[in-house]
């Protein structure tokens, strides 16, 4: 896989803001329950809003179904280009389907669409998940780890379980983890991960070191559950850079948060769906790779590069304007940043 760094992503052909100034651009979420989401659709609607072009959106609220009425009725209202948050990969083909009998281009965003015909838009989740856990096993090189996954009907969560399984692998053959409990989170919500550690310390009898959570809601589950036997402190990895979790990582009570950038994720989106929209090619849009997914098909991609932020490293989101320092630091924080 390709990874294109933050700073160099860069789309060709995109339309002038005269071309661009009839084009629609509707965008399908899959819902606004996780806190980056608001972040993403404000970089695609800044796009979109240089580019000249006009945004529309729908939220499936965690609906597949509502999902894949809501893209036909935004088809039906007239699309240049659609960018897809699919709430269930596997069932959303009847969207594209509809959006290509239209001829309207699709980018599949940060959620793998198995169909050549959506272009793919993401981060390296499989790079997440290694810098997850590394992370951890550089915290806790030796003893009983938990995985706590994402919504299973998201490829991510087995992108990202891949990588940390890539990283882990070499100290469970020799002995040194034990994974004592794994488990999907359906929807990503906290909630669920939360149940799902409380079950698993109850099976272990609090018999648990390390944590791998895939994202960072997931992790505030875990924390909580951790919290309510006393364990708060083992280390814990997240994903996405949400101000709770950093400010967890500023407390010491998670270990690390891959941020990803969704305002460069978001701004890359709204320029390739203009570029798309007025004519040009997914092979042409400058930066893109071919991604072999995991069904075999070839999906023309970009993928973005993500960062780990640990207690070392907060200076970076500091500095790059995504959080303030009263957020991070709120609690009590002694971490050189908050000094």
């Amino acid at each position: 896989m390709k990874s294109i760094l933050l700073a160099t992503v860069a789309v060709a052909g995109l339309a002038t803001t005269v071309q661009a100034a009839d084009l629609s651009v509707c965008v399908s979420w899959s819902n606004f329950r996780e806190e980056r989401w608001k972040t993403d659709e404000a970089a695609i609607k800044g796009a979109l809003d240089a580019a000249g072009a006009k945004y529309v959106s729908a939220d499936a609220q965690t609906s597949a179904t509502k999902q894949l009425a809501d893209i036909e009725g935004m088809i039906t209202q007239g699309c240049s280009a659609l960018i897809i948050l699919a709430q269930d990969s596997a069932s959303i083909g009847p969207a594209l389907d509809a959006a290509a009998d239209a001829g309207i281009p699709v980018v599949g965003y940060d959620r793998m669409i198995d169909d050549p015909r959506a272009f793919y838009l993401t981060f390296d989740n499989v790079e997440v998940g290694r810098m997850q856990a590394r992370a951890v096993l550089e915290a806790m090189p030796k003893g009983r780890y938990v995985m706590i996954k994402g919504s299973p009907v998201d490829p991510n969560a087995d992108f990202l379980r891949g990588g940390q399984q890539e990283v882990l692998q070499a100290a469970i053959d020799a002995g040194d983890i034990t994974i004592v409990g794994e488990a999907y989170t359906d929807d990503w919500q906290p909630a669920n991960a939360q149940k799902n550690m409380e079950q698993i310390l109850t099976e272990t009898n609090n018999g648990v070191d390390a944590v791998v959570a895939s994202n960072d809601g997931t992790a505030g589950g875990v924390v909580a559950a951790l919290t309510a036997q006393g364990l708060a402190g083992m280390p814990v990895s997240g994903q996405d850079g949400d101000m709770a979790a950093l400010n967890r990582v500023a407390l010491g009570t998670q270990t690390v948060s891959v941020w990803k950038d969704s305002r460069a994720l978001g701004k890359a989106a709204g320029e390739i769906a203009v570029a798309l929209a007025s004519g040009t090619a997914m092979d042409k849009i400058e930066g893109s790779a071919v991604f072999k997914s995991p069904g075999g098909k070839d999906l023309n991609s970009v993928l973005l590069k993500p960062v780990p932020i640990t207690k070392d490293n907060l200076n970076v989101v500091l500095d790059a304007g995504w959080i303030t320092k009263d957020l991070l630091c709120q609690g009590g924080a002694t971490v050189e940043v908050c000094k």
